[in-house]
């Protein structure tokens, strides 16, 4: 064990630059005193590492060191491959990059961890692209990228889930795959956004830069904004009762949005409440089921189907000879 510890040690300090022996610590779950006698062993074997005391102080390696893959063990070449297995880097112009830096790592893997590639390979493949997606690249998804790496303000017309269009100047920070799907994290009178990708129109990159928030961190601005997100295109809100061989369907295409509101009555029809972007989809899910549904909750949708029926009809009865 104490081999990874000192193997870990030198990749913590090859990556991020000088750090304190408590940091040290605190990452690989032992005590400061435990830290020194590894940079004493390490210094004693030739590698050049370095403490300086004193305020600002810290553990450091010379910056011409460079550690080998040799260390790496199986579960670790398993993580490797499987990572490389994505389109997302062929998205942002990076798959070929992709491809040649695991040639390298792979080349620098011991002859006897090789076979290990194979067999991972033929075993599990991680495809992250939802079945039915547009494979259309937007056209400006090379400006939008651009704008995101050099701070560059950004014009846009924007179509929200209710179909309404904007005209806004944003701020680009970051952007973020989810379920094959990119999204833009921008900000926008001093307050950071989320936008899908698919619905920008038009994308003009300004000449004028901006400065991030210094405090800004990509990880912690998703993860506690995730769910206010989807609360954003999830507002609208309705009650069905649905037929028992209908049921399934609702759950699978509404995944993660809905929830049983009451027992099955005695024919096995069941109340679902759900939560979707907006009234015209929901119109849309009730035509779809047809006569395997009863709209319960709100009457206004009840009604927009009811209305929506008659014109159905009257469009489609042949006229009276």
């Amino acid at each position: 064990m104490r081999a990874d510890r000192l193997l870990s040690l030198l990749l913590l300090l090859q990556t991020r630059g000088q750090l304190t022996a408590q940091a040290l610590a605190n990452e690989l779950g032992v005590s400061r005193r435990t830290i020194l006698r590894d940079v004493e062993a390490l210094s004693l074997a030739g590698v050049p590492i370095y403490a300086g005391g004193g305020h600002g102080g810290g553990i450091a390696l010379d910056e011409a060191y460079r550690t080998t893959l040799t260390g790496l063990h199986e579960p670790e070449i398993r993580s490797l491959i499987i990572a490389g297995s994505t389109s997302i880097l062929r998205d942002i112009g990076l798959g070929e990059a992709g491809d040649r830096l695991l040639l390298k790592l792979l080349a620098a893997l011991p002859a006897a961890q090789r076979p290990t590639v194979d067999h991972i390979r033929q075993r599990i493949l991680i495809d992250p692209g939802w079945w039915w997606q547009d494979a259309q690249t937007p056209p400006f998804w090379d400006d939008l990228q651009q704008a995101v790496y050099d701070d560059q303000r950004v014009a846009t017309v924007y179509e929200h889930y209710d179909g309404t269009i904007s005209e806004r100047t944003l701020e680009p920070y970051s952007l973020v795959n989810k379920s094959s799907l990119w999204y833009l994290v921008a900000r926008r009178e001093g307050e950071l956004r989320t936008y899908r990708v698919a619905r920008f129109h038009t994308v003009r990159r300004l000449p004028e830069h901006f400065e991030r928030l210094p405090d800004f961190d990509l990880s912690t601005y998703w993860r506690d904004n995730l769910q206010l997100f989807v609360e954003s295109f999830s507002g609208y809100r309705c009650m069905l009762r649905v037929a028992p061989e209908r049921a399934p369907f609702v759950k699978w295409l509404l995944a993660g949005r809905w929830e049983s509101a009451g027992e099955p009555d005695a024919e096995g029809w069941i109340t679902l409440q759900l939560s979707m972007e907006s009234p015209l989809l929901a119109q849309m899910l009730v035509f779809g089921l047809g006569a395997d549904v009863r709209v319960l909750e709100p009457a206004e949708l009840r009604d927009a189907v009811v209305q929506q029926a008659h014109a159905l009809i009257a469009r489609w009865t042949p006229p009276r000879e």
